[in-house]
């Protein structure tokens, strides 16, 4: 992430304003499907911010305005449309909400807590404990239930719920893994401190904290 486009007053850090993704059309996606692999050793040095808008884009962007619900469309499916995964960024500055809609990053506390975003006993061996992002997957079941999509009997059905919001987990994971392999960078999907971030977050009845990903320049 680029410092210049950051200020250091703390007002300023209320929100990151994140860039329009930039494609480049050269890059084709056999090639990002042959480098994909998980790289857990990374390098402490920040991503410039094109690279996160893109990255957060890639994962879970809305990549066109309306669907046939109604909403807008993104670019990880999820069941019924329910769009039940919230993407928390934890930067060394704070952890961020992504809001996909206005392309933003909203801060929800400040501070360094990238510690939290790996999972124990993970956190002991951690090669990449000061990389630069960390993504923590949260499922709304609220969302799941209320969807704009098909209601489908499933969605108030908790094991039920679970597969759907493990499953749109996982391909928001891809993404992030594809976009990762097709730019050069280092990416671990893990387990997360759960407790933890479950107090940083403040989260609801609704919400359950599930994974981390965590994505940097390899070593």
């Amino acid at each position: 992430m680029k410092t210049e486009n950051l200020s250091d007053s703390q007002n300023q850090l209320q929100q990151i304003i994140l860039l329009d993704p930039i494609f480049d059309k050269i890059e084709l996606v056999f090639p990002a499907f042959e480098n994909r692999k998980t790289i857990k050793e990374m390098k402490e040095e920040k991503l410039p911010l094109q690279i996160l808008s893109n990255l957060l884009w890639a994962a879970c962007g809305v990549n066109r305005k309306v669907t046939p619900t109604g909403v807008p469309g993104r670019t990880a499916a999820s069941a019924s449309n329910s769009q039940e995964i919230d993407i928390y960024t934890i930067l060394e500055e704070g952890i961020y909400k992504y809001d996909p809609f206005d392309n933003l990053l909203n801060l929800v506390i400040s501070g360094d807590f990238r510690q939290f975003a790996i999972g124990q006993p993970q956190a002991m061996f951690d090669p990449g404990v000061k990389a630069p992002i960390r993504i923590i997957f949260v499922a709304n079941v609220d969302k799941l239930v209320n969807t704009s999509g098909h209601k489908e009997p499933g969605l108030i059905d908790t094991d039920i719920q679970k597969s759907y919001y493990f499953v749109d987990t996982g391909l928001i994971a891809g993404n992030v893994y594809l976009f990762a392999a097709s730019q050069g960078l280092a990416a671990w999907f893990h387990n997360c401190n759960k407790p933890e971030l479950e107090k940083l977050l403040n989260v609801n009845t609704n919400q359950r904290v599930l994974f981390g990903q965590t994505v940097g320049y390899p070593v």
